[in-house]
């Protein structure tokens, strides 16, 4: 699956977001960039204890309701897990969005708040990208309300018996759930362009529940 070019007003925000978290991510000693060519993705074992990704599976199971999504170009039955934002104003959850912002280097501000989502046997969310279709219908709200999502940072909660990995189509990669570990990636290329190499998957759940919290970051201040 890919869509056909589009607009990208955003261009300019997503190279500059982009180089801020490029530059940041390579002096921290803790995170791995994952070696494809590409697209920029990165990752840190171990960003949350134990105790935090279970108190997180808490809120997730506490919020969760039936997966939407924004319809343009999606068939029914493409995201069939369960999700919800947690409460944005828990100080446990400040807390660890001010670490994943921290770990950027992007402002508080930009970030949208975080989503639990839970998937259990059998459920998935088949490809697609994170940024935003600019000729959908959509578009007009999501550009007035924080403009294109550039990085995605994404926290396996769990680990999952079977099945359930991310993988990056275009790439030819998969990352198993790892309990603690934290996926970020870049939705745009280096010049700011939206990344059609980005296409991703949330692969079924074949045995055991997956946990993930995700966090998406805008090309300026969302809400």
């Amino acid at each position: 699956m890919s869509y056909p070019p589009c607009p990208n007003p955003d261009r300019k925000a997503l190279e500059a977001l982009g180089a801020r978290v490029r530059e940041r991510l390579a002096a921290d000693p803790s995170v791995e960039k994952v070696p494809v060519e590409a697209a920029e993705i990165w990752a840190v074992a171990e960003f949350l204890s134990p105790a935090e990704c279970d108190r997180l599976i808490g809120l997730v199971d506490a919020g969760a309701k039936p997966s939407g999504l924004l319809t343009d170009g999606y068939g029914t039955g493409w995201r069939t897990s369960y999700s919800g934002d947690v409460d944005p104003t828990d100080p446990f959850v400040m807390m660890i969005e001010r670490r994943i912002d921290d770990l950027l280097g992007i402002p508080h501000e930009w970030g949208e708040t975080i989503q639990g989502q839970r998937y259990e046997p059998g459920q998935e969310f088949r490809e697609h990208m994170d940024w935003f279709w600019t000729r959908a219908k959509y578009w007009k709200d999501e550009a007035r309300r924080g403009g294109q999502r550039g990085i995605t940072a994404m926290a396996y909660l769990n680990d999952v018996e079977a099945g359930g990995a991310t993988e990056f189509l275009n790439l030819g990669i998969s990352i198993a759930p790892q309990r603690g570990a934290l996926i970020v990636w870049n939705n745009a290329g280096i010049d700011g362009s939206l990344n059609q190499a980005t296409l991703h998957a949330g692969r079924p759940v074949e045995a055991g529940v997956k946990y993930v919290i995700t966090k998406w970051y805008r090309s300026r201040k969302w809400g």
